[in-house]
Parts: C-alpha cells; structure tokens; sequence
C-alpha cells in the first residue's frame, strides 16, 4: 500500500446506459457510478493508492450508489459533504468504436454548489498531490471557490489538473480562457486530444504543451487513444505507444490514465511538491504504467477500473 494520498476533488455522475433497444411505453436504462473525478478517486484506491474523495455527495438514490461504490474500493470520504440537491446525471451512448457520448441532466444538483465554508484547505487532509478537472473547474457557483482552494495550497502539494472538456455543457472558450490560470496553479495537466482540439482547435500539441510550459505546468500529457500519449516535461518530449488490448469501451479510460499517472509518481516518491525530481524519462515511465491501466479499462464495460492484482495478470 502506498503511503502518499492524494485528494481527489470533483463530481460524482450517475452513468445511464440504455439496456437494450427502446419497447413501446418505455426504455431501460442500466445505471453505473461515474463522473471523471470520482473514477480517478476509486481507480487511485484499487491500485493501492490512499486517496480521499472531496465532493458533496447527494442523499438521492444515485447518492448511495456512488458511497457504496467509493466504500468497496477503499476511498476514503470523510470530509465529503451531505448535499440536499440532487446528483448530476448523464445518458451514456457508444458508438461502433466503443467511444462515449454524455447528454447531461446537471442543473442545480448538488456538485457545482460549493460555498467558502465548504471547501477549506483542511478538507484535503495530509494529500502529497490534489487532483481535480472536468466540471469541478467549470460549474458555477463552486468553480470560483475550487480555483481559490488551488492557489491557498502550500508548495508541499502538488496540483493535477485535467480539464476532461465537455462542450455540450460548457462552451470550450471558458477552458481556453481559463487554461492559463490553471498552469499557473498546476504541476501536472493531462488531457485527451479531443479536448486539446476543443481548446485549442488546429494548433499542433507541442505548441500548446509549450505555452502551457511557460504559463506554469512542469508536465503536460496528452492521450492520444491509439496513437499512445505525448509526454512534455519542460518542453522536452515524448511519445509512447498504445497497448494493445480488446476495448468493449472508452468509458473511464482517461479517468483510468490520470490515476495510474499520479499512483506511479507517487510510488516513485515525486508527489509533494513543485515536482522538482521530475525527468523525462520517470515521467515516461509513470505514462506508461498508466497506459496499462486506462488498457484495462476499456477491456470492460463502464468506468470500472482495475485492481493493483488485475495489472500483475494482465499481459497485452
């Protein structure tokens, strides 16, 4: 078991799935817990990371979904606050390649309505590292305080962010604009392809990498499903290849990816700080270990990301 925790601050979304085709009067839906946020949270835990969920959880029936699910893989959710609104959910649809397309349900619910008093530094606990992204950074009225949050950290924590873009809910000039800040708050930014063509459409990634470089983020990683992933440290770079491995779906995957990412950074001992020690060649390492996990997880339906005794097992 590793001895670093790591925060994981963000949403909970209930999942739906359509089962089976559309009957007349009705349509089935099969619901799993998700939200990029809470995937990274219980992926980090079942690798053997201790890691602490910091969201406000509903009280609804989607609510005890997601404490059952964070309780049977070992995240810690003591500082999570009982929230009255309801939870945020998403209908889920996969296309022939197993991707994932969301149409959310998200007004008013209770992951975006953090207060000042809510969210105080002393929630994080003894976290080496505090990841957050996606809505979190995102939604009113919380977004503002998650922000302030980021910047009253001491140096002795290392912030990840992936801003896990969503363009059907928030218009993607409110990231680009935001990018800046963010790596000025960050040590670490990990995001897909698809979100660096909503931010910054047509602009090749080692223009992009380089600019977030010099805004404040020591390593950027950019998933590029199966053409691997491209490591920038300082601006020197990269790239490693997929794995290869049967995907039933995506769903989780970059979830999957940032977790395995941070566990491997601080099983390595690199998170605490300003990521000083970092070389490309850890940071290499670190993306592949994740490479693995986020392989795992598209093997299986849902955001279901793998045990630390999955990945001894598993040979692509």
């Amino acid at each position: 078991m590793s001895l670093t925790q790591v925060t994981v601050l963000g949403e909970c979304v209930a999942d739906a799935f359509p089962a089976g085709s559309p009957e007349p009067g009705g349509l089935t839906l099969r619901v799993l817990p998700g939200g990029g946020p809470a995937n990274t949270a219980v992926a980090l835990a079942r690798l053997g990371t201790r890691t602490r969920f910091l969201g406000r959880i509903s009280h609804d029936a989607f609510g005890s979904l997601f404490r059952a699910h964070f309780d049977a893989s070992g995240v810690d959710l003591v500082t999570c606050v009982d929230a009255a609104e309801p939870s945020t959910l998403a209908v889920t649809t996969l296309d022939d390649a197993g991707r994932a397309g969301y149409s959310f349900h998200a007004e008013g619910s209770a992951d975006w309505q953090w207060s000042a008093t809510e969210l105080t530094a002393d929630r994080i606990g003894d976290a080496a590292c505090l990841h957050t992204g996606s809505l979190a950074l995102v939604r009113g009225p919380g977004a503002e305080h998650v922000e302030k949050l980021l910047a009253a950290l001491p140096e002795t924590v290392t912030v990840s962010i992936d801003p896990n873009v969503r363009a059907a809910l928030v218009d993607p000039a409110v990231y680009r604009a935001r990018m800046p800040h963010w790596c000025a708050l960050a040590d670490i930014v990990k995001l897909s392809d698809d979100d660096l063509e909503y931010i910054h459409p047509g602009e090749p990634a080692e223009r992009v990498c380089d600019a977030w470089h010099a805004a404040g983020v020591r390593l950027v990683v950019v998933t590029r499903g199966p053409l691997g992933a491209l490591v920038s440290v300082d601006g020197v770079r990269a790239q490693i290849p997929v794995l290869a491995a049967e995907v039933v779906d995506t769903v989780g995957a970059g979830d999957s990816f940032t977790a395995g990412l941070l566990h491997r950074l601080g099983s390595e001992g690199l998170l605490g700080g300003r990521l000083k020690a970092l070389s490309l060649e850890r940071a290499v390492e670190a993306a592949a270990f994740a490479s693995r996990v986020a392989a795992l997880t598209c093997s299986v339906a849902g955001a279901n990301p793998p045990w630390a005794r999955d990945l001894a097992a598993f040979n692509p």
